[in-house]
């Protein structure tokens, strides 16, 4: 049996492509406009894209099923009662920081960063940092998401953890003033060595901040970027702090600077942009730059609330990430739907700002279109590469569906998710990593811990 060809018949299909196609009951009883978003069907995967979409009805589409089947040399898996959608695209976070879960909480930004974290990450070498984002990853996998967009230091030794763990990863070696520009002009080379054999993994570059950057070294590392033909990822406006600080030192919004400074000639994704005006949120739309709402991290820091709608309004790409698991602090990005939605909801005392088919997008489509593939990833599309999740719907709080949509974001949980699919390859099934000894490495994750804060 190839490992790389495989149908899951008879699920409920979402392929967040707004395909013209009609519900059925059996899908939970699609209506009106909710029914050209999802269909019952099946799916076709090999040699690491989707073979066939062939909606229940549609005589070509099992004409073709059937010309599969004959083929042979196939697995088929059952999916009624599931629901088979694009993987998420968790584009912001720290993986490796799942170290410092609940390390740093129920402070404000900078003493968390100055007084927790960084004193923290300055006793973690490539070795510590494998093993949280190994944790990390197992986590994002179990609740579906199937590509991430890292920013840490060491991200060669992460780019190894995601190759072997079969997980789809864009690597951001980062870097602020002082000894990180020396570690970072020696992780970016290593880091695309290992992505360059590895057709899952790309890597962009990842200055800090614009507050904590030199001009100098901002350009620096743009020369780099050019060099190796690699985008960039940074944060941008997070705090009033943030602003204050760029303002007094150039005379500028935070966004206004990277522009001036070039940041923005590479293809671009700024996490978080809480702090935004008018003619930032111009300027993002200009360049392509994608703006990723972290709204859990951004409250419970207090940040502030990104205006994603106004963002969404003037034609900016919103993508969603959850951050570091040190101020989330998990990695579900179930969880961050629905807080993003909330949120926006509530920021502009209007309950219909950022629907739940929109926050979806944002967790597939506008992830896969700031890494640079739309139409790539973040589909269930014929030709697509297949990163794909299954979901089990029946279960108490997925009941009654109403609204198959709104239930995915409202009433969803990572827990729900049965299989993963990275490049067609299956990664977890029957909710478990597939090759992983969870256990063993929660306990290795946990003495690598203990003796960090031994060393501090």
């Amino acid at each position: 049996m190839r490992s790389d060809k495989i149908i899951v018949s008879g699920a409920t299909i979402l392929p967040m492509t707004e395909p013209e196609c009609s519900g059925s009951a059996s899908d939970g009883g699609a209506k009106d406009g909710d029914a050209q978003k999802y269909f019952t069907g099946s799916v076709a995967l090999e040699g690491g894209r989707i073979a066939i979409v062939a909606r229940d009805g549609c005589a070509e589409g099992e004409q073709r099923l059937a010309e599969f089947r004959v083929k042979g040399d196939f697995r088929e898996i059952d999916g009624r009662g599931r629901l088979l959608m694009p993987g998420l695209v968790n584009t912001h976070t720290h993986v490796a920081m799942t170290l410092m879960r609940n390390l740093a909480d129920d402070i404000e930004l900078m003493e968390w960063l100055h007084e927790r974290v960084w004193p923290f990450e300055s006793r973690l070498g490539a070795e510590e940092i494998a093993w949280g984002a190994k944790l990390g990853i197992a986590e994002m996998l179990l609740g579906g998401t199937t590509t991430f967009v890292d920013m840490y230091w060491h991200e060669a030794a992460i780019a190894r953890v995601a190759r072997d763990m079969g997980i789809r990863a864009v690597l951001c070696p980062s870097f602020l003033d002082g000894e990180r520009m020396a570690e970072f002009e020696r992780d970016l080379p290593e880091t695309i060595a290992v992505a360059d054999g590895c057709d899952r993994l790309s890597v962009r570059i990842a200055p800090h901040a614009p507050y904590t950057c030199s001009e100098e070294n901002l350009r620096r590392a743009i020369g780099l970027a050019k060099k190796y033909g690699v985008g960039a990822h940074t944060h941008i406006s997070e705090t009033l702090d943030e602003q204050r600080i760029v303002r007094e030192r150039y005379g500028c919004t935070p966004t206004e600077h990277l522009r001036n400074v070039g940041l923005f000639e590479l293809p671009t994704i700024a996490a978080h942009c809480v702090h935004v005006t008018g003619g930032d949120m111009d300027i993002l739309r200009e360049f392509g730059v994608t703006a990723v709402h972290n709204p859990q991290s951004n409250m419970k820091i207090a940040s502030g609330a990104a205006p994603v709608a106004a963002m969404l309004s003037r034609g900016v790409n919103l993508a969603i990430g959850t951050d570091g698991a040190c101020s989330n602090n998990d990695l579900d990005m179930w969880d961050e739907m629905r807080t993003a939605s909330f949120l926006a909801k509530h920021t502009a005392a209007d309950p219909a700002s950022m629907p739940a088919y929109e926050i979806l997008k944002m967790a597939t489509v506008g992830g896969a279109r700031a890494i640079g593939r739309d139409g790539e990833l973040g589909v269930v599309a014929e030709g697509a590469l297949a990163d794909l999740i299954m979901l089990d719907l029946e279960k108490p709080h997925l009941c009654p569906r109403h609204d198959l949509v709104a239930a995915l974001v409202y009433s969803a949980k990572s827990t729900d998710v049965e299989r993963v699919f990275v490049a067609g390859r299956p990664v977890v099934e029957n909710d478990r990593v597939i090759g992983l000894d969870l256990p063993e490495l929660m306990a290795e994750v946990e003495a690598t811990v203990g003796r960090v804060k031994q060393a501090i």
